[in-house]
């Protein structure tokens, strides 16, 4: 096995995900996955990201083999400042291309960080997944 290989089989088993589930997420067949953490074969690059979103780590972690393990700095560099705004009104800012219309002018609630995803809530009560990465900025409204 592969450090590659090692980092998807360990950090899949850490979430508790069997072979079958992370295959259906990635639409590949179980012995794909099995291939892949045995390291007979390599998933496509573009699988690369899918992995990386799906087992909540970075694609430098998967790829380089100097690092040994994430933490929530090296995932992205806003997860610790983003863990003390839960529970604040904010209004977010989107990059042009990750617009979020149904977001767009509007106060929500932050509900919680979960790697590189936030949960948030509108004040009409709807509850929405959004990617830090489509983030271009917060504004703090209140808590």
């Amino acid at each position: 096995m592969n450090d590659l290989g090692k980092k998807i089989s360990q950090k899949r088993k850490d979430l508790g995900m069997t072979q079958i589930e992370l295959a259906e997420q990635m639409m590949v067949t179980r012995q794909t996955v099995s291939r892949w953490e045995a390291g007979s074969v390599y998933p496509d690059i573009d699988k690369i990201v899918d992995i990386a979103e799906i087992l909540q780590v970075s694609c430098d972690y998967l790829l380089k083999d100097d690092i040994e393990q994430e933490t929530e700095m090296t995932k992205h560099s806003m997860s610790p400042l983003m863990k003390d705004m839960v529970g604040k009104v904010v209004r977010f800012h989107f990059f042009e291309d990750e617009l979020d219309i149904d977001l767009l002018n509007k106060d929500c609630t932050i509900l919680s960080l979960e790697g590189n995803w936030l949960q948030v809530q509108t004040k009409e009560g709807k509850e929405k997944l959004i990617s830090l990465s489509s983030i271009l900025s917060i504004e703090i409204k209140g808590e």
